[in-house]
């Protein structure tokens, strides 16, 4: 839309099937989440639902609960709406495939060409999220995440990184972007939540990190109160060092654990008033 964007971030409306009260709800309490193993899903809902009903499948109808916003060119999100709808998706991708095509759009096969223009806008917002990010000093730790390698015989046979690419960083911004307008719909509105808290480093903590910072030559700006943008900062400036990775675990370290609470401190790391989640935790 002009030089920004229309964005729809869209989920399975999991409500419509499963009611407060109702027997489904109170066999879903009794495991209270889905369970993720390395080779199986113990789900909180039967897979008639969880893998049938709201489970995205190409070219099928789906109910869904969508937030609806426009982004501007610089990543800044305006005007948003929440409402339910039906996704009809026209394909299933992987972050594999979406990040080959887009890094290599020619050797793309030919089913995947009408997709390219839509990947590319997509890319397109992911980039001037990013830059709205980097500006208000967001703290973005280069982390490994990793997976393991099984038998046939279900043990395991080594752990090996699992590389994250921009297909993976493009959804995760998708999805903070719906989170903040949750949190402030839900804010706006005065209705309870669950906020997605982070506070600020405790004192102990960056005491000893001022301190380990000290022997290594470096300092934390910000004083006895830094902001994310201080510790982004710091990160920018010692990614070059052969000691990178054991600064950033221990800056890391001293910032205080992520909790879900009712009074909204709002998030450190992340450099956001208010964060919510769009998606069930």
């Amino acid at each position: 839309k002009g030089r920004g964007w229309r964005l729809l971030v869209a989920i399975a409306d999991v409500s419509h099937y499963v009611r407060d009260g109702d027997p489904l709800d109170q066999d879903a309490r009794e495991r209270g989440t889905s369970v993720y193993f390395p080779r199986r899903v113990i789900p909180m809902l039967p897979e008639a639902l969880s893998n049938e009903l709201c489970s995205l499948k190409p070219a099928v109808d789906r109910l869904c609960m969508v937030c609806d916003m426009t982004v501007s060119a610089a990543g800044v999100i305006g005007d948003y709406r929440f409402y339910p709808a039906v996704m009809h998706s026209r394909a299933r991708l992987t972050y594999n495939q979406v990040w080959s095509w887009l890094t290599d759009p020619a050797a793309a096969p030919a089913e995947a060409k009408p997709l390219l223009p839509h990947l590319d806008q997509l890319h397109a917002v992911f980039r001037a999220l990013l830059a709205a990010r980097e500006k208000r000093g967001a703290i973005d730790f280069d982390t490994v995440e990793t997976q393991l390698e099984f038998d046939i015989r279900g043990k395991i046979v080594r752990v090996v990184p699992a590389p994250r690419n921009d297909a993976h960083r493009l959804i995760e911004e998708c999805m903070l972007a719906a989170n903040v307008c949750t949190a402030q719909y839900l804010a706006a509105n005065e209705h309870p939540v669950l906020y997605r808290v982070h506070d600020t480093p405790p004192p102990d903590k960056l005491a000893a990190l001022r301190d380990f910072l000290g022997g290594c030559g470096l300092a934390l700006s910000g004083g006895d109160a830094p902001t994310a943008g201080d510790y982004a900062a710091l990160l920018l400036r010692i990614k070059t060092r052969p000691d990178y990775p054991l600064l950033q675990t221990v800056l890391l370290r001293s910032l205080s654990q992520a909790q879900y609470r009712p009074d909204n401190v709002g998030h450190f790391g992340l450099a956001y008033e208010a964060h919510a989640h769009f998606t069930s935790p």
